[in-house]
Formats: C-alpha cells, structure tokens, sequence
C-alpha cells in the first residue's frame, strides 16, 4: 500500500509498505526498523514476534519519544507487559496495532508534529 503523508521539514515519514517490506522517506527496508519522528531510521534486530526481549524496547529509550507506536507484524498481537518496562519506567506511552496500522498512524502523528517513534516488525517467512 502506498502512502501520501504530508510533509513537515526534517520529518521521517513512512512512504509506502508492503508485507516484507517499507520505506521510510525514499529509502526501502526489507526487516524491522525503528522509526524515529526526527534523525536517522535504525535497523531493529528482530525476525520473528516471538523474539521480542526487553531490550529491543528498551533501544527505544535513546529516541526520547513521547509515544512509541509498535507494529506487531501482519497481524494485531500484543508483547507480555514485562517487555515494555523500560518505557513504561520512563513514562513513554506505547500502543501496539499490526504493521500497516502502525505505518499510517505514526504518519499521520508525525505530521502532527508530535514527538512519536515506531517500532516496526517485518517478520521473515
């Protein structure tokens, strides 16, 4: 699915996704990636759901976002609380939805101007 987001100056924006694959402004990631409001897009290593670990959200605490949007993949699942700790600890929200879902709602907070990241899973098959 393709996006038009609109854009503000210095603003990552999701472009465009696919199962396996998306672009933040023009470039394509083909695995999970961490997508912060302003700098640079992190590659996030995880494969599969079911490797998630505290400290894949805790990578999160250097973005210093208000909120961090989490996409789970191709469908809606939810990580064990424990996981979210470190952010729970320091008072950044998190919402999880699926990929897509993830995409077009941290663009349209990013456009916003709010101080938001995702995280967004790309499983291998």
């Amino acid at each position: 699915m393709k996006f038009q987001p609109d854009r503000l100056e210095g603003v990552n924006a999701i472009s465009r996704h696919e199962p396996q694959r998306l672009w933040v402004n023009t470039t394509e990631w083909g695995h999970s990636v961490l997508v912060p409001v302003r700098g640079d897009v992190q590659p996030w290593p995880v494969e599969r759901f079911e490797q998630l670990a505290e400290e894949h959200f805790a990578q999160l605490l250097q973005l210093r976002p208000e909120l961090v949007i989490f996409g789970s993949g191709a469908r809606l699942r939810f990580v064990r609380p424990a996981l979210l700790r470190p952010l729970i600890q320091a008072g950044i929200g998190v919402e999880t939805m699926d990929t897509p879902a993830a995409c077009r709602t941290y663009n349209v907070l990013a456009s916003e101007g709010r101080i938001v990241a995702a995280a967004l899973l790309l499983e291998r098959s």
